[in-house]
C-alpha cells in the first residue's frame, strides 16, 4: 500500500505539526496530572511522507513511538539538557534502527522521512494522555535563540512562523 491508501483506509487527517494522524485509543481511566484530570494514555496513528516534516514541538507527557510500515522515520530530539539526538524508528535493528522510541516529556522534537518517494506509518502513545492544550509548536526564531548550536535541525524542522 502507498501513503494515500493508508491515509484513506485509516481515515487520517492533517496534523497541525505536519503529516497525518488518526486517534486510535484513549484510556477510559483518568487521574490527576500536571494540568488537571487526564486519560492515563492516548494513542494515534501518524503518517509522514518524504519531503514533509513533523515540525518541532513539545509535550508535557512522555511519548512512545512504534514503527508500523513504510520506511524508517527519524525522530529529532532536543532534550531538557539542550543536547540533540536522532533516533531511527524502523525494523533494521542491525543498522541502528529501533522498533520503539521514547521521547521524554519536556523535550522538543520533530521527525522526518529521509528516503525519497516513500512514507513512514507509526503509532504514538502519550502517557498521561495527549491534550492539545499540552502541545506547544515553535518557530525557528524561538528555538534559534535558545539553541543556536542546533541551527541545522531548527531550520529544517521548525516553522518560520506559526500558522
Amino acid at each position: 500500500m502507498d501513503a494515500q491508501d493508508w491515509i484513506r483506509l485509516l481515515e487520517m487527517e492533517a496534523h497541525p505539526e505536519g503529516g497525518f494522524y488518526k486517534p486510535s485509543f484513549r484510556s477510559e481511566e483518568t487521574a490527576a496530572f500536571h494540568s488537571g484530570e487526564k486519560a492515563l494514555y492516548t494513542s494515534i496513528y501518524f503518517l509522514l511522507e518524504s519531503g514533509e516534516v513533523s515540525h518541532l514541538h513539545r509535550l508535557k507527557s512522555d511519548e512512545l513511538w512504534y514503527y508500523h510500515a513504510g520506511s524508517p522515520l527519524t525522530v529529532h530530539i532536543i532534550g531538557a539538557d539542550g543536547a540533540h539526538r536522532e533516533e531511527k524508528l524502523g525494523l533494521d535493528v542491525q543498522a541502528g534502527e529501533k522498533p520503539q522510541v521514547r521521547v521524554e516529556k519536556g523535550s522538543i522534537f520533530g521527525s522526518s522521512v529521509d528516503r525519497p518517494d516513500t512514507f513512514a506509518l507509526v503509532g504514538c502513545m502519550v502517557a498521561p494522555g495527549f491534550e492539545f492544550e499540552d502541545f506547544e509548536l515553535f518557530t525557528q526564531a524561538e528555538l534559534a535563540e535558545a539553541y543556536p548550536q542546533h541551527e541545522r535541525v531548527i531550520k529544517r524542522l521548525a516553522y518560520k512562523e506559526l500558522k
